[in-house]
């Protein structure tokens, strides 16, 4: 009994060696206890007896021991918590296909870490909505159109509220620049543009005399006495009611060359481009050809002087917006290229305004507007009635609540928790992928192998 004990020796906790065949082994086999018949009762167990050349004494709380064997009894406690269990470097296989899995999925791990970065590096943005309580503002409207069949001498721009009337105390700037088919500038700089009136330039002023009074050929009024000019006799008429139809008739208007100024733009376009800041209520403005006048408090347009068959309202929307832009704002119509299927079309933007107030880190505060829109279009011949006057209109109405807009930094622990599962999501998936390839290719190799044998 006392040999094979001694033989067969114990495992040591702390280097996993075997020790046998020494004295303590054989001291420990010759007092071993003697084995108990079955039936019979236990004996009683007996505390265990302290080492040599140590003196008793009760043990510290916890259950640990002290000194250098109490240690060595804490960390073997602590190593049962290891949730990630070591091999020894003798038994782990490297395979070129795990190789090739581990640098796919690094070069994975970094493109999804930097983009991880990116998304937290941008501005989180959280939308409020609230009841706009703002009075006396205005709106400012930004507009960049082309018309590439539409003269700037027949083309006028006109701001109406919601009740027909012409808006006043409008501040705009304004400019209409000429093109020639190719959409090319014909002149180098482009002319202000007077809203609701349209720009025409004096022959020669200097070599006229400067107290003549000429006739404004029956449209003359307290105002207006005298017509020196083509325009004045124009403005006349548009006071008056009347529709200027022949302009060969009227001699100031064949001093200046109106009609050839007019032949001379036929075959052109025109950009309109610039800004207007109206009155913060319901309205609209448009683009139609014609000299604009109010008759009988009606909106009108006079189109005497060119056939309504010549009228092309073909518009390409480069701008429009209302008010300042801020970081992710969309503009619905920016790009919008809208052909005529015919002549003397009428096309209508129902624009819905939603005031917007866009809040960004730094503390700075947009205030502007967002807008969705709807479009119409319909055959116009020219005259009073339902069929409408040929342009382009854009009708806007107001929204009683207001979008708030607020940057945010993003949360630092969401971008921890995200790079955690990107790191833990890869490891464990390429894990899968190797085990995979590694199992796949040993039974390959085995069938390969028991097909040689046989």
């Amino acid at each position: 009994m006392s040999a094979q004990s001694a033989s067969l020796g114990c495992p040591s906790d702390a280097g996993g060696r075997w020790q046998g065949g020494s004295e303590e082994g054989e001291a420990a086999a010759t007092t071993a206890p003697p084995r108990r018949r079955p039936g019979a009762p236990a004996p009683p167990r007996q505390p265990p007896r302290p080492a040599a050349g140590t003196a008793p004494g009760p043990a510290p709380e916890g259950g640990f021991g002290s000194g250098p064997r109490g240690a060595m009894d804490s960390l073997r406690r602590l190593k049962r918590f290891d949730a990630f269990p070591k091999t020894l470097e003798d038994f782990r296989v490297k395979t070129c296909g795990g190789a090739l899995v581990t640098v796919v999925s690094g070069l994975i791990m970094v493109v999804l870490l930097f983009s991880e970065l990116q998304y937290y590096l941008t501005k989180e943005v959280h939308p409020e909505l609230h009841v706009d309580k703002s009075r006396g503002d205005k709106l400012k409207i930004n507009l960049d159109v082309i018309f590439p069949h539409m003269p700037c001498a027949y083309l006028s721009i006109d701001a109406m509220d919601v009740a027909g009337e012409q808006q006043l105390d409008v501040e705009h700037n304004l400019f209409k620049q000429r093109l020639d088919r190719a959409g090319n500038r014909v002149t180098p700089e482009a002319e202000r543009h007077e809203l609701g009136k349209e720009e025409e330039k004096v022959f020669d002023p200097n070599a006229l005399d400067a107290d003549r009074c000429e006739s404004c050929y029956g449209a003359e009024s307290e105002d207006i006495r005298c017509c020196n000019t083509c325009d004045d006799v124009r403005e006349a008429y548009r006071r008056r009611g009347w529709a200027f139809k022949n302009p060969d008739t009227i001699e100031q208007c064949k001093r200046e060359g109106f009609s050839q100024k007019m032949q001379e733009q036929k075959n052109e376009g025109c950009q309109v481009y610039g800004f207007l800041e109206v009155n913060k209520v319901a309205g609209n403005f448009h683009f139609a050809p014609g000299k604009s006048f109010q008759q009988s408090h009606v909106h009108v347009h006079d189109l005497q002087s060119f056939g309504l068959d010549n009228i092309n309202m073909t518009h390409y929307i480069k701008h429009l917006s209302f008010g300042r832009d801020y970081p992710g704002i969309v503009n619905p119509l920016d790009g919008t290229d809208v052909t005529a299927q015919q002549a003397s079309m009428m096309f209508q933007y129902f624009v819905k305004v939603v005031p917007t107030v866009y809040m960004k880190v730094d503390g700075e505060v947009v205030r502007t507007n967002q807008f969705s829109v709807t479009r119409h279009e319909k055959i116009a011949n020219g005259l009073l009635g339902d069929q409408g006057l040929p342009g382009v209109f854009v009708l806007y109405e107001l929204s009683p609540m207001m979008v708030k807009l607020t940057e945010k930094h993003r949360s630092f622990t969401h971008f921890l928790t995200g790079v955690c599962a990107i790191v833990g999501g890869i490891f464990t998936v390429a894990g899968f992928i190797d085990s995979l390839i590694y199992h796949s290719a040993r039974a390959i190799q085995k069938k390969i192998e028991l097909g040689k044998t046989t």
